[in-house]
C-alpha cells in the first residue's frame, strides 16, 4: 500500500476512534492536555528527535558527554508545562494540600532526591534533572486533582492510545526511518513513534494494561448509555496494544502486561470482591512466584520462553560490574548523577574485562532498583521500598472501597515491582515512574475519603460520580468538585 494512503487511512482510522468514544455528558479540566502532551513525549520521543533524520540506531558514545548534554528546545517545552502546571496546582490548592498529606511517603523521597543534588558531581544538572522530576509529579496531581479523576484517567489514556499506538503501527509498517531502527549489534528492532524497542513496548504496556481494565468495566456495564461504541473503541485499541506488544518484542513490557491482567482479572471474581483480604494472597502468590523463577533458576525457562537467554539479555554482567563502582554506598552518587560521576569508568573496564560489547554506550542499570541504589544509595532504596509499601497498602484500602479502581491501582504497582527487576522504572520522565506515582497517589486519595466519587462502582453523567459514603445517593451538582465536602475542598 501506498504510504500517503496509509497515513490518509491511519488518520481516519483514529477520528474514527474519537468519535465513537465521544462522551459529552460528562467534562474535564483544559489542563488535562498538560499532563497529555508531557507523556506523550516522554513515552514517544523528545520534540527535538521529531526532527532528525535516518534509522535509528541505539547509541554508543561517551556516556559523560552525552548525559550532559541538552536540547533547549526540549527543556523550553518541558518547562513551560512545568509552569503551568504548578500554577493550575495552586489554584487547586485546597485539592492539592490534601494529596500531598496523604502521600508523605513521596513527598519525603523527592526532599531527599533534592538534598543529594548537594554531593552531585555536577550539582546544576542534577537540580535541572530534579526540576523535570517535580514535573512528572505535578502532571500527576493535575490528573489526581481533576473535579472527576477517574474520568480524567480514562481520557488521559485514551488520548495518548488513539494516537500513539495507530501511528506507531503506521511507522514500522510503511515508514521505516521513522518506526525501525537497529540494536548496537546490528539486530533490526521495531520502534513505532519511540526511539526504542523496549521504550515501545513500556509505553504499550501502560497504555494498554488500563485499556484492558477499561473494556471490562464497560463490558460489566451493561446498562451504560452508548455502550456498544464506547467498547468498541476501547476494543480497538486494546487489539492495537497487543499487536504492538508482539511486534515490539520487549519481553519485560509484554510479562508485566501479563501480570497486570492477571491482577485485574483475579480481583474481579466474585469471591476476592466479598473477600478483600484475599488480595494479599493473590499478590503474595505472584510475588514468590517470580521470587522463586529468580532464585532457584528457573529464569531459564521464563528467558527462553519469552524468547531471551537466561542472563537476562546480558543484563547480568551489568549488574555484576556495577555493583562495584558505586560512589557511596549509604547516599550515591546524588540524584541522577551516577553515570556523569568518575566512577563510569571503573563500570565501563569492568565490562571491557568481561567481553561486553561497547560498554561507553551504556546509561541505565537495567535494573531499577540498583539504579536507585547507584544513584541515592541505601537510603534512596530504603524510601522506594516505603513509597512502594505505602502504595501497595492504599491501594488494597481502596480495592475495598472501589474494587474496579483498586484493581488497576493494584495491577500498576505489583507490575512496577516486575518491571524494575530488568528495567530501571523508578527514573525521571519514565512512563512507568509517572504510571506508579499515578496509581499511589490515586490509591491514597480514594483511600482516605478525598475522592467521594470513587466510593462506589457506580457512574453517572453530568454530576460526576456517586459516593455513597459521603454523598448517599444523590448526583453531586455539575459545577461542584468530586471531592468530599467533609475534607473541606468543596
Amino acid at each position: 500500500m501506498n504510504p500517503l494512503l496509509a497515513s490518509l487511512i491511519c488518520a481516519c482510522g483514529v477520528g474514527g476512534l474519537f468519535y465513537l468514544d465521544r462522551d459529552k455528558t460528562v467534562r474535564t479540566s483544559w489542563a488535562l492536555w498538560l499532563p497529555t502532551l508531557w507523556i506523550g513525549i516522554v513515552g514517544s520521543r523528545a520534540v527535538s528527535a521529531w526532527f532528525s533524520s535516518g534509522p535509528k540506531v541505539a547509541p554508543i558514545e561517551n556516556i559523560q558527554v552525552s548525559e550532559l548534554n541538552g536540547s533547549p528546545v526540549d527543556a523550553a517545552i518541558f518547562g513551560i508545562l512545568s509552569v503551568v502546571a504548578v500554577g493550575v496546582l495552586i489554584r487547586r490548592s485546597s485539592r492539592t494540600r490534601a494529596l500531598l498529606k496523604a502521600n508523605w511517603p513521596i513527598l519525603i523521597y523527592f526532599f531527599f532526591c533534592l538534598i543529594s543534588v548537594a554531593w552531585s558531581y555536577h550539582p546544576d544538572i542534577a537540580f535541572k534533572r530534579w526540576t523535570k522530576a517535580i514535573g512528572d509529579l505535578a502532571m500527576v496531581f493535575i490528573i489526581t486533582t481533576d473535579r472527576q479523576p477517574m474520568i480524567a484517567l480514562k481520557r488521559l489514556i485514551s488520548r495518548l492510545g488513539f494516537v500513539l499506538l495507530p501511528v506507531s503501527v503506521l511507522f514500522i509498517k510503511y515508514f521505516g526511518d521513522l518506526g525501525r531502527g537497529y540494536t548496537p549489534d546490528g539486530q533490526p528492532m521495531n520502534t513505532g513513534v519511540t526511539t526504542n524497542k523496549n521504550s515501545l513496548g513500556l509505553l504499550v504496556f501502560v497504555i494498554s494494561l488500563c485499556t484492558l481494565w477499561q473494556v471490562i468495566v464497560l463490558w460489566r456495564a451493561k446498562d451504560h448509555p452508548n455502550r456498544r461504541r464506547h467498547l468498541f473503541a476501547q476494543g480497538a485499541l486494546l487489539a492495537f496494544g497487543i499487536l504492538l506488544l508482539k511486534m515490539a518484542d520487549s519481553s519485560t513490557s509484554t510479562a508485566c502486561f501479563i501480570i497486570g491482567a492477571v491482577l485485574i482479572l483475579g480481583t474481579g471474581l466474585r469471591s476476592i470482591r466479598s473477600r478483600p483480604a484475599l488480595i494479599h494472597a493473590l499478590c503474595l502468590m505472584i510475588l514468590i512466584a517470580g521470587a522463586l523463577t529468580l532464585t532457584l533458576g528457573g529464569q531459564g525457562d521464563v528467558a527462553h520462553a519469552l524468547g531471551r537467554q537466561s542472563n537476562f539479555s546480558g543484563r547480568t554482567a551489568i549488574w555484576e560490574a556495577l555493583i562495584p563502582a558505586a560512589v557511596n554506598p549509604i547516599i550515591g552518587a546524588g540524584f541522577e548523577s551516577f553515570w556523569f560521576s568518575p566512577n563510569v569508568t571503573i563500570f565501563q573496564h569492568t565490562l571491557e574485562l568481561q567481553g561486553w560489547w561497547q560498554p561507553q554506550g551504556l546509561n541505565e542499570a537495567h535494573d531499577g532498583y540498583l539504579e536507585v541504589y547507584m544513584n541515592l544509595g541505601f537510603v534512596g532504596l530504603g524510601l522506594i521500598v516505603v513509597l512502594l509499601l505505602s502504595g501497595y497498602w492504599h491501594a488494597v484500602a481502596a480495592f475495598r472501597k472501589n474494587p474496579s479502581l483498586g484493581s488497576l491501582m493494584l495491577a500498576y504497582i505489583v507490575a512496577s515491582l516486575f518491571y524494575n527487576i530488568t528495567e530501571a522504572g523508578f527514573r525521571m520522565m519514565n512512563p512507568m515512574w509517572i504510571f506508579l506515582l499515578l496509581a499511589v497517589v490515586s490509591a491514597s486519595g480514594v483511600a482516605a475519603g478525598l475522592f467521594s466519587g470513587m466510593a462506589a462502582d457506580k457512574s453517572t453523567y453530568r454530576g460526576g460520580l456517586v459516593g455513597r459514603a459521603l454523598a448517599g445517593n444523590k448526583l453531586l451538582p455539575e459545577k461542584k468538585t468530586a471531592y468530599a465536602a467533609p475534607q473541606g475542598l468543596v
